[in-house]
């Protein structure tokens, strides 16, 4: 399963570097976004401040849903996703093969985007323990349930609008939590950042279980 996942991890992520979609794309949209946020509140540099975790991890939701559609977009043509389901790979090595790319793909782009919090509003960000655990337990989350919804909708013709539909109520608590746990983070607020990774925690662990055991079943219907 490992073996296979390394597989598909490397094939995506050399299309991508290959294509240079992500970053010549992807993330100059994340921070256009940023910067029309920043414009939106430009008046009240007060409230720019204290939403800047939440409009970090809006403009990553935004990433993610491009990164996936991405994903499952190079093989919708002459027969790709066909030949991956008849590979003889097995199928829960070709979901975390996925979400391991896109997982990657993330973890660039939020690094960009921190970065432009920190530029554009002048964000403080402290205690790196918590900040780089909420990033990597979201950025699993946000994979996982992209792969499994991903799929789900690939072998659609209305897969570029169904996918958004799909994804945002569910990844609902990845954003809340990882908003909330990045607030604690940067002393904007009083509760403590560690309880809201138990949510994030559960939520990557219920999808990456989905996706391992019922991907397989997916990819066949897609």
């Amino acid at each position: 399963m490992w073996r296979d996942a390394v597989l598909v991890a490397g094939k995506d992520l050399r299309v991508e570097l290959r294509s240079r979609v992500t970053t010549n794309q992807v993330a100059p949209y994340a921070l256009i976004v940023l910067l029309l946020f920043g414009f939106a509140f430009d008046q009240d540099p007060y409230i720019l401040t204290h939403a800047a975790p939440g409009l970090f991890w809006v403009a990553v939701l935004l990433c993610a849903l491009l990164a996936i559609q991405r994903s499952f977009g190079l093989e919708a043509a002459d027969g790709a996703r066909d030949g991956l389901r008849m590979s003889g790979l097995d199928a829960a090595g070709i979901f975390l093969g996925k979400a391991l790319a896109v997982a990657a793909q993330l973890a660039v782009l939020e690094a960009v985007l921190a970065g432009g919090i920190v530029v554009l509003f002048g964000a403080r960000l402290g205690h790196p323990l918590l900040l780089g655990a909420t990033c990597v337990l979201a950025t699993v989350g946000l994979a996982a349930a992209g792969t499994v919804y991903g799929v789900m909708a690939a072998g659609l013709r209305v897969r570029e609008t169904l996918l958004p539909l799909l994804l945002l109520p569910v990844v609902a608590p990845v954003l809340l939590g990882a908003t909330q746990a990045w607030l604690a983070a940067v002393g904007l607020s009083s509760g403590g950042g560690w309880r809201w990774l138990t949510l994030l925690a559960a939520f990557a662990a219920i999808y990456v279980a989905l996706g391992v055991l019922g991907f397989g079943t997916l990819l066949e219907e897609a």
